[in-house]
């Protein structure tokens, strides 16, 4: 059995001090009659307040012990075809049930396994019917605590490959999967590369482009909800005002990661924008958005590794990539809908990813339901996987 070992995050002081002093050197835009505008971008108050705050009173030593006491956490090292050994970080926490079922837990971008601490509890500790889960959630390599990648062509089937092995390293020959964001792209494509140990899968985001959407648009000879129409409408939104960041980190990545390596200003604005604009009037608090922010700043990789993901997507393994969007009968499939995520397609197109076996279309939510509706994913996951569930027989042939 690979080596698993306890990990307990500890930013250097020497980076704490670097931040601060970052900080205190910034130089922020002018002010103008938009300067406080969602319209135009991240407003320059906003901004002003987060870096005093960041600065002066935001205390990273109490949010790394908090961190650190919720999320028990690991790493351990998988080798990945054609890029030697990489080192997993990742949170793994057993269930509390008689058997319980494995479930990778993957995040995407702006997220990280951070997002995993809301639901942890009640994945863990189960229902009244006995469902309950193994729960891991790796930091994805070039993210975090997780080690970062030095080649380029490491693209979205090496992310599948690097967490599906973490999996193995823990003993889990079988599984389930759960993701949104990137999380849905990489286990999806889980399911197609591992068919034999992904059994199934959840997910809460489904990815649909302008092309696929136009015939749901037009509606003509479709038979449309209201939730769908209203879904349609979100995406509308998204391919026009809200991907073109997509562009850049898919085409550019290293000249927006100069900002972002450099920059604390600009790693907090451009990651602010998304947690604003993708949830559904989530209440942040300061500490919240600050914590989601500093994992970026201090990961092991640095910021900039981050959105390398995208490029490589785009570039790298597109015909093994498009198979993430055919239909995939081996792996069953579960979709919670959120209406204030970034792509919510009809129904009928999402059925042509898979057998779906659980569906649901929530009232309220955005692009991180784990952080911002913990109990509706967790409520979407035991119905799922409990014994009159569409993937009850899966959970009785993955548990452990």
């Amino acid at each position: 059995m690979p080596s698993i070992t306890p990990y307990k995050i500890s930013v250097p002081d020497s980076s704490l001090s670097k931040l601060k002093s970052k900080l205190s050197d910034s130089t922020f835009p002018s002010e103008v009659d938009f300067s406080d505008s969602w319209d135009y971008g991240t407003p320059l108050s906003g901004v002003k307040r987060f870096a005093t705050y960041w600065r002066d009173h935001f205390d990273w030593r109490a949010q790394e012990k908090l961190l650190n006491e919720k999320l028990p956490q690991f790493t351990t090292t998988v080798e990945t075809d054609n890029f030697g050994p990489l080192k997993m970080h990742f949170v793994h926490q057993k269930g509390k049930g008689k058997k319980n079922i494995p479930l990778l837990f993957c995040h995407g971008w702006p997220g990280s396994f951070l997002e995993v601490m809301k639901i942890l509890p009640l994945l863990t500790q189960g229902n009244e019917e006995g469902v309950s889960f193994d729960v891991v959630a790796p930091s994805l390599p070039n993210y975090a605590f997780s080690e970062g990648v030095k080649k380029k062509n490491f693209g979205t089937p090496q992310y599948a490959e690097a967490i599906h092995k973490v999996m193995l390293n823990l003993g889990y020959e079988k599984y389930v999967t759960q993701g949104g964001d990137w999380g849905y792209h990489i286990t999806r494509l889980i399911g197609v590369m591992y068919p034999n140990h992904c059994l199934a899968s959840h997910i809460n985001f489904v990815v649909i482009s302008k092309e696929d959407l136009k015939p749901y648009v037009e509606a003509t000879g479709i038979s449309l909800t209201q939730e769908e129409k209203a879904g349609i409408a979100r995406t509308n939104w998204f391919h026009e005002e809200g991907s073109r960041y997509n562009y850049e980190q898919s085409t550019k990545p290293s000249t927006i990661g100069f900002a972002l390596a450099d920059s604390p200003i600009a790693l907090l604005s451009w990651i602010y924008e998304k947690l604003h604009d993708w949830t559904d009037a989530y209440p942040w608090t300061d500490d919240e958005i600050l914590t989601w922010v500093s994992i970026y700043q201090f990961s092991i990789a640095g910021p900039e590794a981050s959105v390398r993901i995208y490029y490589e997507a785009m570039h790298t393994q597109k015909e093994l990539m498009k198979k993430r969007l055919d239909y995939n009968a081996k792996v069953k499939l579960g979709i919670s809908y959120f209406p204030r995520d970034l792509c919510i397609p009809p129904s009928e197109f999402s059925k042509k990813l898979g057998d779906v076996v659980f569906e649901r279309r929530h009232k309220d939510g955005g692009h991180f339901a784990a952080h911002e509706r913990p109990e509706l994913l967790v409520g979407d996951l035991m119905e799922m996987f409990g014994p009159e569930g569409g993937a009850g027989d899966v959970a009785q042939k993955v548990a452990v």
